[in-house]
């Protein structure tokens, strides 16, 4: 069997791997000649180009979902993979979408359904830390499944929907992420309401922007009110959103408060540690909303913070937020791309001393001093895997 990948992305690298891990032979395409090819050795890749002729003589296409509302889907439409396969399409779906929180939300909502005793599969946006959504798909060909969980990216609302069409989403919350692929909110806000039009949606109701999505539809979910071991009211919503859904199909409370009052934070999401005088909050706080949020929880006294990539120029707002409570000392490190010197340029005018460190190691070293004169330290922005990195190092310290 051949596979046709187009778009390189994280999707498309992502199906790349499913796709040889069953035997594939694949050929994959990206317009961007500017790639790294790193892990595909053994797979065909032309960039610059799209070679029709190529792609169509594969059994089974995978297209980006950024690539959906593009010509190029309609000449390859008949042999995309969600056409070709069906098996993911006749469990109950959930998607979880929204701008943060969808990850927590969709891990509670199957640790939940898992405990009541369903064979959930989830999975979706790679972009999550998931495996991607051709992964997923594959999966519900080779087994059965009651439910599936799938996290829905924003940015790929009118694939997922020609993909799963979800019987039930849950909308964590509306917020400013993704503006190169958005440019405004309303456009952001035009795409959900095209997604969610005709489904059954859970809304979150204490964010006004998701509010304004509201049809007779619309179930409307808040903090859940149980045992949670979690940092943030933004958690209490997630759990509220997760309950409501697994409410909505027949769980039994008791499972459900039993799941939520033990549930831990997924690798790279907020999560708190107490070293020496200081308490840790660390995690995936990428966008400006996400960093609003956190900030309404408690003032930091110290804030390391990873760099956007250089074209992400709404990522960088996230200083603007810092600014409305800045911490005494700011350290910038390298996320996504060492883009301190932008960052550096954009913190100027805060009042918080601002300082620079270049890698993990170093990172560690001024946290050890740091945790032992200040009491809240906040590690966050861009650049998840080296922000998990950094959560593994305090582990080690603190003895976990």
């Amino acid at each position: 069997m051949k596979a046709a990948v187009i778009g390189l992305g994280v999707e498309g690298r992502k199906a790349v791997k499913s796709l040889r891990k069953r035997g594939y032979k694949v050929y994959a395409t990206d317009i961007n000649t500017n790639l790294n090819l790193e892990g595909l050795d053994d797979v065909e890749v032309d960039l610059g180009f799209h070679d029709i002729d190529k792609i169509k003589a594969c059994d089974i296409i995978i297209l980006s979902p950024s690539l959906y509302d593009t010509p190029l889907k309609e000449k390859v439409e008949d042999k995309i993979i969600c056409n070709i396969l069906q098996e993911h399409k006749k469990p109950y779906t959930i998607g979880v979408t929204g701008t943060n929180g969808k990850t927590t939300t969709a891990l509670m909502l199957t640790k939940i359904l898992k405990k009541w005793g369903k064979k959930v599969l989830v999975g979706g946006n790679a972009g999550g830390g998931f495996q991607g959504y051709t992964e997923l798909i594959l999966q519900a060909t080779e087994d059965k499944y009651d439910i599936i969980v799938v996290e829905i990216c924003d940015m790929t609302l009118d694939f997922a929907d020609h993909c799963f069409n979800p019987d039930l989403v849950i909308l964590t919350n509306i917020g400013r992420d993704h503006m190169n692929h958005h440019k405004t909110i309303k456009n952001y806000k035009k795409s959900l309401k095209r997604f969610l039009k005709g489904k059954k949606v859970l809304l979150n109701k204490e964010d006004p922007l998701s509010l304004q999505l509201k049809t007779p539809k619309s179930i409307l979910y808040g903090p859940y009110n149980g045992k949670l071991n979690l940092f943030g009211e933004f958690n209490k919503l997630n759990a509220g959103a997760a309950a409501k859904a697994a409410q909505i199909l027949g769980t039994p409370r008791n499972i459900i408060d039993s799941v939520l009052e033990n549930f831990e934070a997924p690798r790279g999401r907020i999560q708190t540690y107490k070293l020496n005088n200081a308490k840790i909050v660390i995690g995936k706080i990428d966008n400006p909303s996400a960093m609003k949020t956190i900030l309404k929880e408690t003032d930091f006294d110290i804030i390391f913070l990873g760099t956007p990539r250089r074209n992400e120029d709404w990522r960088f707002e996230t200083l603007q937020e810092i600014g409305k409570k800045p911490p005494r000392i700011l350290v910038l490190f390298p996320g996504l791309e060492d883009t301190t010197d932008i960052a550096l340029k954009r913190a100027e005018n805060l009042p918080s001393k601002v300082l620079t460190a270049k890698g993990v190691d170093e990172i560690i070293k001024l946290l050890e001093g740091f945790s032992s004169e200040y009491h809240r330290i906040l590690i966050g922005g861009n650049g998840q895997e080296r922000i998990i990195k950094i959560q593994e190092n305090i582990e080690k310290m603190v003895g976990q």
